[in-house]
């Protein structure tokens, strides 16, 4: 791990960090927020998956979480949304898939499958690094997202329900097999049988029979995204049918952006806190 940036903020570390990622054959850069607390050790850590077209960095200039976090003792990691790189394929001018489009799956598609491979990067390659180099009780893990990061986040976290013991999102695709927005980036990821699609599907997963304790969602009705891209209301019905407690709260005259995701972070916040201990 190499160190790209530190600053004091709040009496603790925001700091940039880069490495090289086997999982996604590139190097790979992520933010890390430590709270004046680190001195104690054995901090709970809260990841944050960030949406289409954004890097580690968006959250760490608008997120709007350090104060809080340094209050309440979290440690906050914010990675990247896919590999890097020359040698990375990718559509440029295509801002739904490639570069800023990882989507949190691992692709099983030429030429795709080299490096797209987000849900092992996120779920066990950087968590071991994070556990290695900071001062963080693996044992209180919270994960949550906004937008394409919303969906990593609730499908991560459906899949590994030992690990979290929170999730929530601003946002978050529900329904990606489906969704105008993801539905192409999932065939060129993961090839024409959709099928294999529903390993990294909120509600797919939902309905065979994934669970998790409870999701928190907070999304905004003026979202230009909510009807077709979104699809909170399938999110809450496949919750519904499995009994699993989802808290969703539509935001009444929010839109998509982190002036929105600023608003309701502390919320977010706090709320993993009382679960994390």
């Amino acid at each position: 791990m190499k160190t790209i940036s530190t600053d004091k903020c709040y009496g603790g570390t925001q700091g940039v960090y880069v490495s090289r990622s086997e999982a996604c054959d590139c190097d790979m850069t992520f933010a890390v927020f430590v709270p004046p607390q680190a001195a104690e050790g054995n901090l709970p850590v809260l990841w944050y998956l960030s949406g289409l077209t954004c890097t580690h960095a968006n959250v760490m200039d608008k997120g709007e979480y350090r104060r809080l976090a340094a209050e309440l003792g979290l440690v906050i990691v914010c990675p990247d949304t896919s590999p890097r790189g020359d040698h990375v394929p990718d559509e440029a001018d295509n801002w739904q898939f490639g570069k800023g489009a990882g989507f949190y799956v691992d692709a099983t598609q030429p030429p795709y499958a080299a490096n797209y491979r987000m849900c092992s990067y996120i779920a066990e390659e950087l968590p071991k690094l994070i556990a290695a180099e900071f001062p963080v009780d693996m044992d209180r893990q919270g994960i949550f997202g906004h937008s394409m990061g919303g969906h990593g986040a609730i499908t991560i976290a459906l899949k590994n329900p030992d690990r979290f013991r929170s999730c929530s999102a601003f946002a978050p695709i529900s329904h990606p097999s489906v969704s105008g927005w993801s539905k192409p980036a999932f065939r060129k990821y993961l090839g024409a049988d959709e099928k294999t699609w529903r390993a990294y599907d909120a509600c797919s997963l939902i309905e065979d029979g994934y669970r998790f304790p409870e999701l928190f969602v907070d999304q905004g009705t003026a979202d230009s995204f909510l009807e077709d891209g979104l699809r909170p209301a399938e999110l809450k019905a496949a919750c519904e049918a499995a009994e699993i407690n989802l808290t969703l709260r539509m935001q009444e005259g929010y839109g998509h952006s982190y002036f929105f995701i600023s608003t309701f972070m502390e919320d977010h916040l706090r709320w993993h806190a009382q679960r994390l201990g």
